[in-house]
């Protein structure tokens, strides 16, 4: 069993749902960053997702094409980012990291060399936001033969049919753009959610984690009382930029009491 699924297994048995907080690789720093990585693990992340700074983050909203581009100033590449999760897992062997990226610096490096790098370094599971599922081809053998998880995006508009389509071949858990639009714009309702996730149940036994404007305690609790797990990304950022990490570490930690008590209040 993967690590992802291991998470879910055992959050499954608790009756809860997860915590996946967002950290951009090297933004500001590098150190920095590996310091949010072992601290967002130790106050309650149950998976951390890694963003690879890019130059066109064509999905990202201004908070985090920002953090991107503090990122790559401050020297990030993909080996840097692999560097960073080996470095991680010398002191964290449990805790599942995914890398959040898109697809054109992974065609550079070397599709086979790249997940075959990042399971080796330790990373589970990638999410490569321009990639369609006509092409999933260019990467799913590499990544089923490295044991990586690749976790697709499904949103609103995706139909039923598509829904199948886009699906094929995914593992981990899918990722539920709750919105229409760019990252950390808006939040999904409670009501958008009871319509959107049953629709994604019905077509697959992964586990649905919703991303795409989470940013409070009470949202998030909201979003795990509907779905499996709640990103956070863009908040944690902004309050990396105004007040610094451990501003970020104990927001981290009220998000985690959050998504702790929502069902037991419910």
């Amino acid at each position: 069993m993967s690590r992802i699924a291991g998470v879910f297994a055992a959050l499954r048995q608790q009756g809860r749902g997860a915590l996946i907080p967002f950290v951009e690789a090297y933004d500001p720093d590098r150190a920095t960053s590996l310091a949010l990585l072992g601290g967002m693990a130790a106050g309650g992340a149950d998976i951390i997702e890694i963003g690879m700074p890019f130059t066109d983050p064509m999905a990202d909203g201004p908070t985090i094409q920002a953090a991107g581009r503090r990122g790559l100033l401050a020297g990030a590449t993909l080996k840097g980012v692999l560097g960073l999760v080996r470095e991680f897992r010398q002191q964290n062997g449990h805790t599942p990291l995914v890398l959040m990226g898109y697809l054109n610096p992974i065609l550079s490096y070397g599709v086979p060399e790249f997940c075959a790098d990042a399971a080796a370094a330790g990373v589970d599971g990638l999410i490569i936001v321009d990639l369609p599922a006509e092409e999933a081809d260019l990467i799913l053998p590499d990544t089923a033969a490295h044991g990586l998880d690749l976790i697709r995006l499904v949103a609103p508009t995706t139909s039923d049919a598509r829904l199948q389509q886009v699906l094929a071949g995914s593992s981990g858990f899918v990722y539920y753009v709750s919105i229409t639009g760019i990252t950390g714009t808006r939040t999904a309702s409670a009501a958008d959610l009871a319509r959107d996730i049953p629709r994604i149940r019905a077509v697959t036994d992964l586990p649905i984690a919703v991303g795409f404007g989470v940013r409070t305690p009470e949202q998030a609790a909201t979003v795990v009382a509907h779905a499996d797990a709640a990103i956070v990304a863009s908040a944690l950022i902004e309050t990396l930029v105004r007040e610094g990490a451990g501003a970020v570490l104990r927001e981290v930690r009220a998000l985690a009491a959050g998504v702790r008590g929502a069902r037991a209040a419910a």
